[in-house]
């Protein structure tokens, strides 16, 4: 029986291994790293002690076996993954570059990961209280998109809440008709995780202040955690700003990710009953222990990590 679970898109990474490489030159790359923002977040709500699952999917290939074999040892329910030999397993090629910039290369045409469908009816979700979903998971394919908005509608019909970060990837946007969908499932959304230029575009005021006004028109809407990066985050409710949490310095290898594992501690605090405040900080040190390490899920991140960073700062 899962509490947390999320569904999207499974791949792999394959990165070059330090900054300002451009995907065009011929170079080193380092990997293939278990990814795909759903599988990030929910790796990090698992090795944080939850029962998580996942709606995904896997082409029967080597890289489908890296990422399960993961996702099983973090202790993930992968039993809704499909595994399908009528298309390879999702990849992604990344760079990033000094000024703090990225670049993605999709290979995710045809790929199982946008072939999973939304479940029949709530056996085994019935302990289900969180489902958490990225913009970008909906971008991936319009009708995989569909499939996901089905599956927000039954689990928020039978009392889940959703939790929903825009994590907008520019580069997987195919079909324009997915910004309505994106609405939609923010239109059911209980706590919104975006970033400060995701939330500007999605709402359409340039002016920070109108942008959390316009959010909490929604009414349905709980939480807006807004992430900003090097700058932290803010935590606001209807009452306004709630919480302002700092960032925990750490020597950053590799940020893919960090926003993820973020969402996934927050969540988890949430789910624990824990304070705004509390949960806050548990994303920092998700996110700090997430951009130490290199590759999207390699971060040590576990209950006592999370607990030391915490009380070290």
């Amino acid at each position: 029986m899962a509490e947390i679970i999320t569904m999207g898109e499974l791949l792999v990474e394959i990165m070059r291994p330090s900054e300002d490489i451009p995907l065009y030159k011929s170079d080193y790359f380092r990997g293939p790293f278990p990814s795909g923002a759903p599988g990030i977040f929910i790796s990090t709500a698992a090795r944080l002690g939850h029962s998580t699952a996942i709606i995904s999917g896997v082409g029967r290939d080597d890289f489908g076996e890296n990422i399960l074999q993961r996702l099983k040892l973090d202790g993930v329910d992968i039993t809704r993954v499909l595994v399908s030999d009528k298309g390879n397993t999702g990849i992604a090629f990344v760079t990033y570059f000094a000024n703090g910039e990225r670049k993605y290369l999709f290979y995710m045409d045809n790929s199982p990961c946008i072939m999973a469908k939304a479940p029949e009816n709530m056996t085994g979700f019935e302990d289900t209280k969180f489902m958490h979903v990225m913009g970008c998971s909906l971008m991936a394919d319009i009708n995989f998109a569909g499939e996901i908005l089905k599956t927000v509608n039954m689990m928020r019909d039978n009392g889940v809440k959703i939790s929903f970060d825009p994590n907008v990837r520019l580069e997987m946007l195919r079909d324009k008709s997915v910004l309505n969908m994106l609405q939609e499932v923010f239109n059911k959304s209980s706590i919104l995780m975006p970033g400060v230029s995701e939330l500007k575009m999605f709402t359409g005021e340039e002016d920070i202040n109108a942008a959390i006004k316009k959010v909490f028109e929604n009414p349905t809407l709980e939480i807006l955690v807004l992430k900003n990066g090097s700058k932290g985050s803010e935590i606001y409710t209807r009452k306004g700003l709630e919480v302002s949490q700092p960032i925990y310095k750490v020597i950053q290898e590799d940020a893919t990710g960090a926003g993820d594992s973020y969402d996934a501690a927050f969540i988890c605090g949430i789910a624990e009953g824990k304070s705004l405040a509390e949960s806050a900080k548990m994303g920092a040190a998700a996110g700090a222990l997430n951009a130490a390490a290199f590759g999207p899920m390699e971060g040590k991140i576990t209950q006592a990590a999370i607990k030391q960073m915490i009380e070290n700062n």
